[in-house]
């Protein structure tokens, strides 16, 4: 049981101190999603972090209002997309980092991890499909968040992977420079 000093105490650091839980993270498995035919893939992902987060914002709210702790950004993370999606027959990764972002959407999640690439060792066809589909990937969502992990203690760093991602940054930039609108103030006297 709490004392009143420890609930008061509580307060003072939501309203105060802003405590709040940052995030709650929901990991989902897309192995088993894998198909040759890109939309079946993309179908089986869909449905898959549909049917298994489906209650996670009610569960997160409901927490919050039973604890009193805003909860501010509700997650799902699944299998990286580069494993969960090799096996199709296709070497642009967009349309699965579309689909996650719909199931964002319709769940009403804040973000979704897992467009990405485990590289430190090597590249197996998919991890390169998927980091050169990030600009595109990345500029046509808006809750989807890549990664590509290019080292680590135990296998060191793959300059291959370096190199590759550099030149992915630079063409994610020209890709949103192109997209992006005029930044040029449309009052006159504000310049």
């Amino acid at each position: 049981m709490l004392s009143a000093s420890e609930i008061l105490s509580t307060i003072e650091m939501i309203s105060q101190q802003h405590l709040d839980i940052r995030t709650v993270t929901m990991g989902i498995s897309l192995r088993d999603c894998a198909d040759s035919d890109p939309k079946v893939c993309c179908d089986n992902i869909y449905e898959k972090i549909c049917r298994k987060a489906e209650k996670l914002v009610k569960t997160a709210q409901d927490i919050e209002r039973e604890f009193g702790i805003p909860i501010i950004n509700k997650r799902v993370s699944v299998t990286p997309i580069a494993i969960a999606c090799e096996s199709c027959k296709t070497t642009d990764y967009t349309p699965f980092a579309r689909v996650m972002d719909k199931a964002a959407d319709d769940l009403g999640i804040d973000f979704i991890g897992g467009f990405s690439a485990l590289v430190q060792k090597g590249f197996t066809g998919g991890d390169r499909a998927l980091i050169e589909s990030i600009p595109e990937a990345l500029a046509t969502t808006g809750k989807v968040c890549a990664s590509v992990n290019i080292g680590s203690t135990k296998a060191g760093i793959n300059m291959d992977a370096v190199a590759m991602m550099g030149r992915t940054i630079k063409k994610w930039r020209t890709t949103l420079s192109w997209r992006a609108p005029s930044t040029e103030s449309a009052n006159p006297a504000a310049s």
